[in-house]
This record gives C-alpha cells, structure tokens and sequence, in this order.
C-alpha cells in the first residue's frame, strides 16, 4: 500500500512542478522531458536492468540448485540457524531459507551485486513459501529487506574503482567511513524492525552474535589501515572478491560430486527459474522508474535541495554538507541517478575534495530502498508491503547522517 501512494505521489508531483514552470515561467519543454524521461525509463528497465538481470539470475539460480543438491545451503542454515531463528522466529529451524538469506548478505558484504540480487531473489522467494498471506509482506520478508536494503558492505569496490578512474591520489581512503556507516545503517535497521515485531534481542545468542560481527568489523579495518599500504587495499579487495565469488560455483560443483549428483542437471533446473523471475519484474520495475523519472525531470530534488540549503544557511554551522544532499535524496530512488550525482561532484569539486569524499562516502551508506521493494516483492507477488519502506528510510537516513558526520572527522 505504501508503495502504490509513493507512485502515485512521485507523479502528482512531478506533474504539479511541471504546471507551475509552464504556467509562470513559460518553460514550454518541461512535459516534453518528462515524457521522454518516462519513455526511456521503461526502454531502460527492460533493455538494461530486467533483460541483462535474467542471465546473471539463471547462473546464480542454477548454481543455487547446485548447492542445494551439495548440501551447503543445509549447511549454511545449520551455522546462522541460531542467530536467525532469533531474528526470523517464522521461519522453522534448518530451513534453507536461512542459507539462501546467508548467501545474500554476505553477497553484500562484499560488495558483489552481481550476486547479491539473485542470492536475494531467492531467499525472498524461500520465504514467501512460509508466508500464509501471498499478498502481504511476512515478519521474517520484512526483516530480511530492510536488512539487506540496508546496504552494509566491507569492501566498497565500485567506489574505489571509480575513485581510482578519476586519479584520485588514495582511491581507498574512503574505505573505513563507508563500513563505519553502512553498518550503523544496519544496526539501525535491525533494531527498528525487532522493536516492531517485539523481537527480544537481549540475550547470549544475539548478543554474541553481534559482538562477533563487530569485532570482524574492526579487525578487517584495523588491518586495512595499519597493515596493508593504499594500493595493496585496492589490489586486495578486488582479488578477494572476486576470488570468493569464483570459488562459490567451484565448491557447490565439487560438493554436488561428492554427493554424487547429476551437476548439470540440477544447474539446468534452477537456471529455468531466473528468466521467468526477471519477466514477473517487469511491470514493477516499468511503473516505479516511469515515476522516478519524471519526478526527478521535474526539478523536485533540485526545490527540495535548495529548501534544506536554506534552512540550514540559518545555523552557524558548515554548510557544504547540502552540496551533496541530492545524492542522499537520489539514492533511495535511483542508484544510477544518485551514481551520475557522486561522479558529477567529484568531477566538479575534485576527487579528493571534501565534496569528492562525502560524495563517495554518502553513496556507499545506503543502497535504493523503491527500487529493491519493486524488485523483491514484485518477483514474489506481494503487494502490501507494510511497514518495509518506512523502516528502511529510517535506517537510510542514519546511514547518510553518519556518512556526513565521519567525512567531517576523516575529510573535513
């Protein structure tokens, strides 16, 4: 429900701003550009998001199928089943939903989109089959999307990879606050929705649980920072990643053989599912970037910028943080927008600006919050999202708020 309001007002307010420049400043172009915008968004959505996104889901998907006959995904259930029965008490012990949702988050971690999504596709779709209302979004969907939206990564690779195609003089120095603040994020959105769904996350098994993680935390940062020279944290990063992602297929193959299964036969089942997935998306993600397209064409972030730009002009305070606010209004929308935002500014102000920073910083510290409730419930057919999207904004709006804070202690 909420997100059919956010579509329907992304367009009546693009539709109101475009009257008003029409109407009193004579700008007899602005439909046009909105309807262009519209035209190539859902050209876009199909052409370079859902088409592309079906080969990468039938690799993953089959390779999932793999693992599952290998029994990693048992597995993986059986290591985080403690930790997630505590957090998803709907989903029943040893189920391969938790392995599927472990496979994801640590997709993320690494900063590996290109598997993350199709991890994610499939323990949404995992959980769906425990939820008793098809239509409306489960506890246990809930936590898992706003988790994930959340965006917590240890190795921001594109970043740096951009940073480093800009001749930035240390591409990796924006490494630390990213983590710092993308985990803050998380947290924050842990604890929103378990205050919600009245979790208890006061005792040992979480608590160590998130201890554990934090101490992982500060010790990949410390030996970043204290053991590794700049550019062997850019070398590092990019080989451990992509080294973990190649091992993943090599090790459910070789545990798929162990077991004895037929390898190609059981990839061949799993990889049917993921053109049939990016179709079903179509239509979310046609009508939910139709709008964010002409809302953005509009001018609304621009009006909205300028609002916080003048309202903070009132406080004593440094004020060059509301030269990036439109990546942090963006980002939520469109990670593409909000991406074209962060290479502007650093091309603009300079790589290693307090500008080029925050720009880097502020993108890394949430992920697109519509975009994912589109893709994710729309692969599933939920249509009542709940309360998804208002506590991922809360966690996305501690998450940039921190990433202004820390590039102020580490930049400013």
């Amino acid at each position: 429900m909420a997100l059919n309001y956010i579509w329907i007002g992304l367009f009546v307010i693009a539709f109101g701003i475009g009257l008003i420049k029409l109407i009193f400043f004579g700008d007899t172009e602005i439909f046009k550009l909105m309807i262009d915008g519209i035209f190539s968004s859902s050209i876009s959505s199909v052409m370079d998001i859902a088409l592309p996104l079906s080969g990468t889901m039938a690799f993953w998907l089959g390779i999932m199928k793999v693992g599952e006959k290998a029994g990693a995904i048992n597995f993986l259930s059986r290591i985080v089943g403690p930790f997630f029965n505590r957090l998803f008490p709907e989903v029943p012990k040893n189920h391969p939903a938790g392995g599927h949702m472990m496979m994801n988050f640590s997709a993320n971690l690494l900063g590996l989109d290109n598997a993350a999504t199709p991890f994610g596709l499939k323990a949404m779709g995992s959980l769906q089959e425990l939820n008793t209302d098809k239509e409306t979004a489960s506890n246990a969907q809930i936590m898992f999307l706003v988790l994930h939206a959340s965006g917590l990564t240890i190795l921001p690779i594109s970043i740096i990879a951009q940073r480093v195609i800009l001749k930035s003089q240390d591409p990796t120095d924006i490494f630390i606050p990213c983590i710092i603040a993308t985990y803050v994020a998380t947290l924050v959105g842990l604890l929103v929705v378990a205050v919600k769904q009245k979790i208890n996350l006061l005792n040992v098994v979480v608590i160590s649980w998130l201890a554990g993680l934090t101490s992982l935390v500060i010790l990949l940062v410390c030996y970043f920072k204290f053991y590794l020279t700049k550019e062997e944290i850019s070398e590092v990063s990019k080989v451990a990643s992509n080294l973990i992602l190649f091992s993943i297929p090599v090790l459910f193959i070789l545990g798929a053989l162990r077991k004895r299964a037929n390898v190609f036969d059981a990839f061949v089942e799993g990889a049917k599912g993921g053109f049939e997935t990016s179709v079903k998306i179509i239509p979310y993600l046609v009508a939910l970037l139709a709008a964010i397209s002409a809302f953005r064409i509009s001018g609304a972030l621009i009006y909205l910028t300028n609002g916080f730009k003048w309202f903070f002009s009132h406080f004593n305070m440094d004020t060059r943080f509301t030269e990036v606010l439109p990546i942090a209004f963006m980002r939520p929308l469109s990670g593409s927008g909000a991406r074209a935002m962060m290479l502007d500014n650093m091309k603009n102000f300079g790589v290693d600006s307090f500008i080029g920073h925050l720009s880097s910083v502020l993108y890394g510290s949430a992920d697109t919050i519509f975009y994912m409730v589109a893709l994710y419930f729309g692969a599933v057919g939920i249509k009542k999202t709940r309360y998804v999207i208002p506590a991922s904004l809360i966690a996305d709006a501690v998450g940039m708020t921190s990433a202004i804070l820390l590039s102020y202690l580490f930049f400013g």
